[in-house]
């Protein structure tokens, strides 16, 4: 299974010549295991402004499985992840990122995303990425 990212979502949504926006369009038509989060979910559809737009996006990321936190072992598991990469250096700028990651190596997903927070977290932890 492959979760894809809000960042790699927005450039899908926004720039349909990006290599992203590309990888996507293939993943869905190659019809890949891609899913995504409930945060994902959440992140995406709040920068939609025009009701008709945030209803089209709505119906395709619901299409997709969708994984939440399996409890609080995931948030603890977020924060480790967090303490983690900062004892080895590395700064993870937003904490939903590491929620994202704990999800994903909870469920042995990889990550698609093009939000430099994943490198940092994979550079720290197993979690599997592509850009």
């Amino acid at each position: 299974m492959i979760v894809v990212d809000t960042s790699a979502w927005i450039e899908f949504l926004t720039n349909d010549a990006s290599s992203q926006s590309k990888a996507i369009k293939h993943l869905i038509e190659s019809d890949a295991e891609i899913g995504i989060t409930d945060i994902v979910l959440t992140e995406v559809l709040q920068g939609i402004k025009d009701d008709r737009d945030f209803h089209s996006v709505k119906e395709l990321l619901m299409s997709f499985p969708i994984y939440q936190a399996s409890g609080l072992d995931t948030f603890v598991a977020a924060a480790n992840i967090y303490r983690e990469c900062r004892r080895k250096g590395k700064t993870v700028r937003k904490t939903v990122d590491c929620i994202i990651a704990a999800i994903c190596l909870e469920n042995g997903f990889a990550i698609f995303h093009k939000d430099r927070d994943f490198d940092q977290i994979a550079a720290c932890t197993n979690l599997k990425t592509l850009r």
